[in-house]
This record gives C-alpha cells, sequence and structure tokens, in this order.
C-alpha cells in the first residue's frame, strides 16, 4: 500500500529568479553600478541641454547673417567676435554690466553676514525656522512681480518718495542705482542660504574659546567666523554674481536708457534677428564666470563645498 503525502505537505518548488528580481540582487551587492545608474538620467540631462548649448552656442558665434536676405551663413567667420571684443558699446556695456554685478554681490554678501550670523549663532530654534521662513517666503513671489513692485517703490510717485520728501530727500528714480537696488533684492536669499548652512557648521565651542582667550567680537570673527565660512560665502557670491551677469528683464523694468549684456542678447535676437551676433555677446558674461571660477577655484575655496 502506497502512502500519498497530504497536498500541505508536499514540496513546493523554489520560484523562478525573475530579471527584476536578478538586476535588484545584482544592484544590492554593487554599489557603484547602482550609484551609476542613479547619475545616468540628469548627468545625461545635464550633458545635452547645458553642455551642448554652451557648444552649439559657441559655434553659432562663428556664423554670419545674409544682409539682404536675413537668412543665417554657416560660413565660419570672427567678424562677430571682433565686433564685439574691438566695439566701443560693447565694452561700455561690458564694463557696466561687470560693475552692477560686482555691486550688487558687495551688497548682498554686507547684508547676508549679519543675518545669516544671527540666525545660526544667536536666534532660538523656533525663531531659526521662523527666519528661515522669512528669508525664502520672498522666493515663492513671482520675479516680475518683485520687480514691478520695485519700480513702484522707486517711481517719483512711489512710498519711498512719500517717506524721503519730508527730509528734503527724493528717490534716485530709474537707472543704475534702481537697477542695483533691485537685484540686490531679488538675489539676497540666494546668498543668505549658503552663509547661514556654513555658519551652522562652525561649532560653538570655537567661538567660546576664542571669548575665553581673551578676543573680542570682531577679532573672533576675522580670525574664526570668516576663515570657516570663506566657502560658503564664495558659494553665495558665485549665485549673486552669476545671475546678476546674465538679468536683462530688471533692467528694462527700473534700469531706464541703461543697457547690460542680456538686453544686447535680447535685441539681436529679437528685433534685429541677429542670432549669431547675440550669441558672441553671450559668450562674454560666459567667459567672465569661468574666470571668475578658475579665480576663486586658485584659491581652494570650492574644496570645501
Amino acid at each position: 500500500m502506497t502512502l500519498t503525502a497530504p497536498p500541505s505537505e508536499r514540496a513546493v518548488p523554489a520560484p523562478k529568479a525573475t530579471a527584476s528580481r536578478r538586476l535588484s540582487s545584482f544592484l544590492t551587492t554593487h554599489p557603484r553600478a547602482r550609484l551609476s545608474l542613479l547619475l545616468t538620467a540628469p548627468l545625461f540631462w545635464l550633458v545635452v541641454v547645458y553642455i551642448v548649448a554652451l557648444v552649439l552656442l559657441l559655434v553659432t558665434a562663428f556664423w554670419s547673417v545674409d544682409s539682404f536676405t536675413g537668412e543665417i551663413r554657416t560660413d565660419w567667420t570672427l567678424d562677430n567676435i571682433i565686433t564685439v571684443v574691438t566695439g566701443a558699446l560693447y565694452q561700455t556695456v561690458t564694463l557696466r554690466t561687470l560693475g552692477v554685478a560686482l555691486l550688487v554681490t558687495i551688497i548682498d554678501v554686507a547684508l547676508a553676514l549679519p543675518i545669516a550670523f544671527y540666525m545660526a549663532k544667536v536666534a532660538s530654534p523656533r525663531m531659526q525656522r521662523i527666519l528661515v521662513i522669512a528669508v525664502l517666503m520672498p522666493l515663492w513671489a513671482s520675479y516680475l512681480v518683485k520687480a514691478y513692485a520695485w519700480r513702484s517703490v522707486l517711481s517719483q510717485e512711489g512710498i519711498l518718495e512719500w517717506v524721503l520728501a519730508p527730509f528734503g530727500m527724493h528717490t534716485p528714480g530709474y537707472g543704475l542705482p534702481a537697477t542695483v537696488i533691485t537685484l540686490s533684492y531679488l538675489w539676497l536669499p540666494y546668498v543668505i542660504l549658503p552663509i547661514y548652512a556654513g555658519l551652522e557648521r562652525v561649532p560653538d565651542s570655537l567661538l567660546e574659546a576664542s571669548a575665553d582667550l581673551g578676543g573680542k567680537t570682531w577679532r573672533t570673527i576675522g580670525s574664526v567666523v570668516l576663515p570657516l565660512t570663506f566657502p560658503a560665502i564664495i558659494a553665495g557670491t558665485i549665485f549673486s554674481f552669476s545671475l546678476s551677469l546674465g538679468d536683462y528683464i530688471t533692467v528694462n523694468i527700473v534700469g531706464g536708457a541703461n543697457q547690460m549684456l542680456g538686453n544686447l542678447v535680447y535685441t539681436n535676437v529679437g528685433a534685429a534677428n541677429n542670432l549669431p551676433l547675440a550669441a558672441a555677446i553671450a559668450l562674454i558674461p560666459i567667459v567672465i564666470i569661468f574666470g571668475y571660477l578658475a579665480l576663486v577655484r586658485r584659491t581652494g575655496a570650492l574644496n570645501n563645498l
């Protein structure tokens, strides 16, 4: 008589390894492959959208526009580069743009340092959260809304004129001062946040040690705080400097008749329909930014970011 095991006690065959399960096991045991797969999509997007676009921009700058038909000719020429480098207009606008970007960066760093220091080292945890939200709140509003709000404030009949009039002072109106004020306001959060993050990493024990050794407030800031937060300050300046170099909307709104490099690019792309010349002009802020990054890298400030 043959005994047969009940169905519940019969051996169940092991499930076959599917392709997804094998891939999951492989990625679990190979962290480098997992990291490579994770970074493939963003790196591909960065290469295609950013690097390829820059290369195409560089190539377009060496083309020309037919003066009769207005069509772009792909014949290689240095005329656009020579025009941009030697033209008095482009030299003047480049110096104006560079000066505005530097002034905006200096103002933002001067304002961001005390604000970030208070947020990181003086304010209570609850106040820190409130201040972080306060710094981030302007970023929730539209760029155009903020720019037009400053246009209203700085106008001859704006609220600032109403405040200054009893003291015999007047608003500067539209022009370079208004451009610097508006850009400084727009990019200030981008400077505060990196410096705040850098100050948070400074141990409080170092500040206490400096005080115990007799270091005054300014000596502690100059000898302890600033050297340790220098990389964070540089990170903030990169944001404000580069964003100011490429801006053209704010200048159109509050800059009056003044132009910056972004305005020349916009004019040549739109009204003049001269894409090669616009590409040649756009190379100026790109070269300036790469030069600034190379200079910053030589100082070693980016190594600790």
